[in-house]
C-alpha cells in the first residue's frame, strides 16, 4: 500500500500521522477495541462503548484531521450519545489514526464498519453521523446495497471533491491530474449525484453552517434536494468548518442530534 500512501500525500499527508489516544487510563476501560477488514484493502481500527438498555447503535465517521476517531472523544460526541442511551462505535478511516493504509475507496470503509456494528449489535438499529470527510464519503456508501445503516446525519460534507479541493491549489492540481486518468472513478465518487441512489435509510439529516466556506450551506441544499430518501436540512448561522460543536450554537446542535436520533428509532 506504499503507492497509495504516496498518492494520498498531496491531500492527506499532514494528517496521516501516529494516533494519540486522548482518553485517560480510567476512561479507556469503558471502551473495547476492534478491527475489521475493508474492501479498500485496509484493516480498520475502532472502539465501541455500550450503555445500559441501549436505544440503538451510532457509528461516528470523523473529519479529515490528525485526531481521526479521537475527534469525537475530545469534543464530547461520545459522552453525549452514551448519556442519551446510545451505544457508540468510532473508527479510523483507512490511512488515518490506527487504521492501515488502503486505496481511495473510503466509502468501502464506512460500509464495512456498518456490517461490523450490525455483527456486534444485531438486535439494534444502526445510525450514522459523519462529518466532512466522514460525511462526504458516506453519501456514496448509502448507494451500496449491503450497507446496514437505518438513518444518518451528514454534516459539513462537500458535494464533490473538486468543490472542496479547489481551496487548496497543490492538491487541486493533483486531483485534476487524477481525473484525467480516472474519469470513471470521478463519476463514481460524485457525491451529490450518488446521493440520488441512497437506499435502505429511513431518513437523512443534513447539517451545515452558513459561514462555512469549504462545505457551504448551498451544498447542503443540493444534497437535500437530490436525496433519494426522506431528508431535512438544518443550518446554524455561524460556525467554522466541522466545528459546530464548538460554536455559539453548540447546545441547539446537540439537542438537534439527539432529537433526530430519538425520532428516527421510532419511525
Amino acid at each position: 500500500m506504499i503507492i497509495y500512501k504516496l498518492l494520498k500525500k498531496p491531500f492527506f499527508g499532514q494528517f496521516m500521522v501516529n494516533w494519540r489516544n486522548p482518553l485517560t487510563e480510567d476512561e479507556k476501560k469503558k471502551w473495547t477495541e476492534f478491527s475489521v477488514l475493508s474492501k479498500s484493502g485496509a484493516t480498520l481500527s475502532g472502539l465501541y462503548a455500550i450503555t445500559d438498555n441501549p436505544k440503538a447503535t451510532i457509528v461516528l465517521g470523523h473529519p479529515m484531521g490528525k485526531e481521526a476517531k479521537g475527534y469525537f472523544l475530545k469534543h464530547g460526541y461520545t459522552d453525549l450519545l452514551l448519556s442519551n442511551g446510545y451505544n457508540v462505535l468510532i473508527f479510523d478511516i483507512n490511512g488515518f489514526g490506527e487504521s492501515s493504509m488502503g486505496d481511495f475507496s473510503f466509502y468501502e470503509d464506512i460500509v464495512s464498519i456498518s456490517k461490523k456494528a450490525k455483527e456486534l449489535f444485531p438486535n439494534l438499529q444502526i445510525g450514522y453521523h459523519g462529518i466532512s470527510l466522514g460525511g462526504q464519503y458516506a453519501t456514496i456508501s448509502f448507494a451500496n446495497d449491503s450497507h446496514c445503516y437505518d438513518f444518518a446525519i451528514i454534516e459539513s460534507a462537500p458535494t464533490t471533491l473538486d468543490e472542496f479541493w479547489i481551496h487548496f491549489p497543490f492538491a487541486y492540481k493533483a486531483l485534476k491530474l487524477f481525473n484525467v486518468f480516472m474519469p470513471k472513478y470521478k463519476t463514481k465518487i460524485n457525491m451529490v449525484e450518488r446521493i440520488k441512489e441512497a437506499k435502505r435509510l429511513k431518513s437523512i439529516l443534513f447539517i451545515y453552517s452558513d459561514t462555512d466556506n469549504w462545505a457551504t450551506s448551498d451544498m447542503g441544499k443540493r444534497f437535500n434536494e437530490n436525496s433519494a430518501v426522506l431528508s431535512e436540512l438544518w443550518t446554524v448561522p455561524v460556525a467554522k468548518h466541522a466545528m459546530i460543536i464548538k460554536s455559539d450554537f453548540s447546545e441547539q446542535y446537540k439537542q438537534k442530534i439527539v432529537a433526530y436520533f430519538d425520532h428516527s428509532i421510532n419511525t
